[in-house]
């Protein structure tokens, strides 16, 4: 993903400057610095059309076999569509987007997990969303790290517009463990703008919310959450994905399908016993 040339930005006195080689480098630069940034993958008009058009199908059928969307009103889980790769392969494409998976690795290393992949739907004209509730990707946590545990990657299906919620987030949240002050979050509370096709890429530590959509259309997403291995996912992912064969090693290892605790001793033993004849020592 190659940048975009600009002019030199004047300073002084500075003897060292972080380098970047691409979009991608720059991406990782804003996510240290702010904890967010917006990223185009690329993607075509007729791809973008074709995620919209299986996102509306993945919704209906999950809402159905759940017993309609009314009866998830009662749990609030009406406006969230939980394991879209489990209904159409083609979110595990969307999963493994050769952008978002570089972005991942420089940020988080070689070994990271899809965590969780869901769809959300923020209402049209609605006075309630459970999303716009400011939040950390990784919830009741209030804790810093050096580095990166895990990235939050939403894939804007529509695009985001202050009239339709678009996600507001904190600049530079991640690096403090607290919550800000009420008067802090007004003051820097930033709206994520992002066209249809971008992710909106965030530090899972980076405090973040949905805004009111007061349009006459919901405005959907999907939301990817990459993880260190030691976290567990939201959902046991090896439980909704049917391995007919169409699962590459690189696949096994993103959706953690080899890598679960074992029941018992003899049962970790067998499990060393198979890396160990995957990747010999």
């Amino acid at each position: 993903m190659a940048m975009v040339e600009r002019s030199s930005v004047p300073r002084y006195g500075v003897k060292e400057q972080t380098a970047t080689v691409d979009r991608i480098d720059v991406a990782c630069e804003e996510l240290r610095l702010v904890g967010f940034s917006i990223v185009d993958p690329g993607f075509s008009d007729d791809y973008k059309a074709h995620i919209a058009k299986c996102f509306d199908t993945v919704a209906q059928t999950y809402f159905t076999s759940h017993g309609g969307r009314d009866a998830l009103r009662s749990i609030d889980e009406h406006n969230t569509i939980r394991g879209m790769l489990a209904y159409d392969h083609m979110f595990l494409e969307l999963a493994k987007t050769p952008t978002i998976i570089s972005l991942c690795e420089r940020l988080l290393g070689n070994t990271f997990i899809l965590n969780q992949q869901n769809g959300v739907i923020n209402p049209a004209v609605s006075d309630r969303y459970n999303q716009a509730y400011y939040h950390r990707d990784l919830p009741y946590q209030h804790f810093t790290t050096s580095r990166p545990l895990a990235i939050n990657a939403l894939y804007c299906v529509d695009a985001f517009t202050v009239e339709n919620g678009a996600t507001r987030v904190v600049p530079g949240s991640h690096k403090q463990e607290a919550f800000p002050s009420d008067s802090a979050v007004h003051g820097l509370e930033t709206v994520a703008l992002a066209r249809a096709g971008c992710f909106i890429v965030l530090d899972c530590m980076t405090f973040h919310c949905g805004g009111r959509n007061v349009t006459l259309c919901d405005r959907r997403a999907i939301n990817h959450v990459y993880t260190l291995p030691f976290i567990k996912q939201q959902i046991y992912l090896k439980s909704m994905v049917e391995d007919s064969g169409r699962l590459s090693p690189a696949d096994r290892q993103l959706l953690d399908l080899d890598n679960q605790p074992a029941a018992d001793a003899a049962g970790y033993l067998e499990t060393r016993r198979a890396r160990l004849l995957r990747n010999p020592i």
